[in-house]
């Protein structure tokens, strides 16, 4: 066999790899579009359905299944969900089965295009280590917990999803200031063929944006799993103590990634 003859005939995966960056961004241009041009007229019910069929689309897009667990247990009115954090995607994978408003570190607010459709759709933003900016979000948050669903996510950074960093109280504050109850979100990044735990959508240390979506390109064989928990039935006054929800939800996060689900 000619070496030569073969180096002429670039191999399938690179073109596939290639078509995927022109699917991305023509997905992105498309969204930025629905953002300038159909949003400002439209009704929340109408850019929910937007947001949705944007982001199951980016998922088939990056080759990601998503998968749900409990679903069911979400209440119809608003509630504060609690989730553990991995990747960029998680928002996207959040929305792909039900949008919901977020609150995101002030750092995706100034990243190009992406910064701006968060703003867009309703993302409160927080400054990374400022108490007092944290005590004014959750009162910004416990505002928008009158009408909508927030989620949060608390351990205030990323991880490769094996555990669950300590959560952050101050935005637990929100829920207990708008009465509401809190859920807990377990999300768990699968290899579509081996069903392990992957670490490929991980968006953890100096890792770029760009960098982050080309390793999940060019691995195309995931699913996404959520968990949805229940809050515990514990007594009115411990649901008011912002710390006790913050390490029940850590907890019952934590022993859900473990295998080690609780009795619900």
């Amino acid at each position: 066999m000619s070496l030569t003859k073969h180096s002429k005939q670039p191999p399938f995966q690179y073109w596939a790899y290639a078509w995927s960056w022109i699917l991305v961004w023509s997905h992105v241009i498309a969204g930025l579009a629905t953002l300038s041009f159909q949003f400002p007229f439209a009704t929340q019910e109408t850019k929910n359905s937007h947001i949705q069929e944007w982001s199951r689309r980016l998922l088939a897009i990056f080759g990601i299944e998503l998968r749900l667990r409990n679903p069911e247990i979400l209440p119809a009115t608003a509630y504060l969900l609690a989730s553990n954090h991995i990747s960029w995607m998680d928002v996207h994978a959040i929305n792909a089965f039900k949008p919901i408003r977020f609150v995101a570190k002030s750092d995706v607010e100034g990243w190009p295009i992406f910064g701006w459709m968060a703003k867009q759709l309703g993302t409160v933003f927080i400054k990374r280590d400022s108490a007092r900016h944290g005590k004014y979000v959750a009162s910004e948050v416990s505002d928008v917990l009158k009408a909508q669903s927030v989620c949060i996510f608390p351990e205030g950074t990323s991880t490769i999803g094996e555990g669950v960093l300590p959560f952050k109280p101050n935005l637990f504050e929100s829920a207990v200031i708008a009465q509401v109850p809190v859920y807990s979100l377990a999300i768990t990044y699968r290899s579509l063929s081996s069903g392990e735990r992957s670490e490929v959508p991980a968006f953890v240390g100096e890792m770029g944006l760009l960098e982050s979506m080309a390793q999940i390109l060019r691995d195309r064989n995931l699913i996404v799993e959520l968990t949805f928990l229940s809050p515990s039935g514990a007594s009115p006054e411990a649901s008011r103590d912002r710390k006790w929800l913050a390490l029940h939800s850590q907890e019952a996060i934590s022993n859900q990634l473990k295998g080690n689900q609780p009795s619900m």
